[in-house]
């Protein structure tokens, strides 16, 4: 693999996969025999994605095996610190890299931009201290050190076991593990993994095993943290009470949602939060696929699985039977896992009037209740204009007031400001 030639400011190829996690690196493994050049982008310094941080090596097998097939590959080309800004035309991005901005030409395009937390405000949950569930373990992963610091893993879905893991793997203390769903409700699905997806129950009870001692708290939803300069204890709330447990660390998640702001911008058509495909992963627009947590979230396996058709398929390749099963298998744990752990409406009533909503703009509950929709609130108030562009707030008032998701626009992430004034220039025309 050979980096891209920076110098220009137009890069041509034949296939550009945004993504450089577990699906945007199936694909391209899938499509390297059969195109003339791919570029991969990544707005990370390293491939990987969110599930195999910190490097392809030794403590990721399965992903490094896969890499290693594209590093010899003179037509694979990778732009690291990569973050797409703008569609210019059909068949055009800006993109904004290291070395400046640049214009990207692509006959078909692979999208795997994978998912991001839900967050949903409480009281306190702005406070240090206080991240995301998958925040947390992306910290660690990065190298933050959690020796002795007491962590409280809360929210729902099978990733606060592996959160939980990745805390004690880092010397800190799992006091508690907190989530919504009963034990009913888990009993249900633990019986689907042993009869449908064996290897993922084997490895449930591997994560179970290594956060003993058991603090597994279930039907139990966390009202509130409490601190001053960070947090310092969680109030937990059940159907029979409130206790309060002392903390260093809250991670709280309520589960992963696909990342669909670059396939809004392209038109590209979403259902249920997830981006629409039909069996050889092509979106509804022409010469575009989509795979991996961008089409629903059910980690590595489908991701893996739906790289690969999408590489195959945009080579025009043959699918296999055997791909297709897998495929299928996947997005049958995909919808298991939307039926068991949906997020619990009631968990609206946690925020209370003066409870931030917005926190990159400070903009509290109360100042966002009198308006009907995210466009007049967002007219009325600053929520929404912050760093996160209203990727946190948006889905959070989504969840809180029923409002429609904020419409994706251009540039489709923060950018420059030189950035910008090239947007208002005329540049050169497609040279297809």
């Amino acid at each position: 693999m050979h980096a891209t030639n920076l110098t220009s400011q137009e890069i041509i190829t034949s296939i550009l996969i945004v993504g450089a996690g577990p699906a945007g690196i199936a694909a391209a493994v899938a499509a390297a025999a059969h195109a003339q050049g791919i570029v991969i982008l990544d707005e990370n310094s390293e491939a990987g994605g969110q599930i195999w941080r910190r490097g392809l090596d030794a403590s990721h097998p399965q992903g490094a095996a896969l890499y290693a097939q594209l590093v010899e590959q003179p037509h694979v080309q990778c732009v690291f610190g990569a973050r797409v800004i703008a569609v210019v035309d059909a068949h055009r991005l800006m993109v904004e890299t290291p070395h400046g901005v640049k214009i990207i030409q692509w006959d078909k395009l692979i999208v795997c931009t994978g998912a991001r937390e839900l967050l949903l405000p409480f009281p306190g949950w702005t406070l240090p201290g206080v991240t995301g569930a998958g925040g947390l373990q992306a910290l660690i992963k990065s190298g933050a050190d959690l020796s002795g610091r007491r962590v409280v893993v809360a929210g729902t879905g099978p990733l606060l076991l592996a959160v939980a893991a990745t805390v004690k793997k880092a010397g800190g203390e799992v006091v508690a593990v907190v989530e919504q769903r009963p034990l009913s409700r888990l009993w249900t699905f633990a019986s689907a993994l042993f009869f449908h997806h064996r290897p993922k129950w084997w490895q449930a009870l591997g994560l179970l095993w290594m956060i003993k001692p058991w603090r597994y708290k279930l039907g139990t939803v966390v009202s509130a943290a409490q601190g001053v300069t960070q947090v310092q204890s969680v109030s937990l709330q059940t159907d029979h009470g409130c206790e309060e447990v002392a903390c260093d660390v809250l991670a709280c998640g309520f589960g992963l949602r696909s990342n669909l702001a670059l396939a809004d911008v392209l038109l590209c058509q979403s259902i249920d939060g997830a981006i629409t495909v039909n069996e050889q992963q092509r979106t509804s627009q022409p010469h575009i696929w989509a795979a991996g947590e961008a089409t629903g979230i059910a980690g590595v396996d489908k991701a893996l699985i739906e790289g690969r058709i999408a590489g195959f398929s945009a080579t025009d390749q043959p699918l296999s039977t055997e791909d297709m099963a897998k495929r299928n298998h996947a997005q049958h744990f995909a919808r298991l896992l939307q039926k068991t752990f949906n997020v619990d409406p009631r968990l609206a009533q946690l925020c209370q009037p003066d409870t931030l909503v917005c926190r990159c703009e400070d903009v509290a509950a109360k100042e966002l209740t009198p308006f009907s929709d995210w466009r007049t609130a967002k007219l009325m108030t600053r929520v929404g204009m912050g760093a996160c562009q209203g990727r946190i707030c948006g889905a959070a008032c989504e969840f809180l007031y029923g409002w429609e998701a904020p419409e994706a626009r251009q540039p489709v992430f923060p950018a420059k400001a030189s950035s910008l004034a090239m947007l208002a220039e005329p540049l050169p025309k497609s040279r297809q």
